[in-house]
């Protein structure tokens, strides 16, 4: 199950018209190509939480 962080992360974090996060640079101010490490962390717990439901399934 996604939490709250995550989900206001994936929301804000967008990829804009010329590839970078739109979150990043209105948060930041700062250029960053999306996918930022703030989408990279987000996605790979989703994947984990995801994984790990899957696992104890097969225990």
């Amino acid at each position: 199950m996604i939490n709250e962080d995550e989900r206001r992360i994936l929301l804000v974090h967008l990829r804009g018209a010329d590839g970078m996060c739109t979150g990043c640079r209105a948060w930041w101010s700062r250029l960053a190509p999306y996918p930022c490490w703030q989408v990279e962390w987000a996605t790979s717990r989703q994947a984990r939480t995801i994984t790990d439901r899957f696992l104890e399934g097969v225990r």
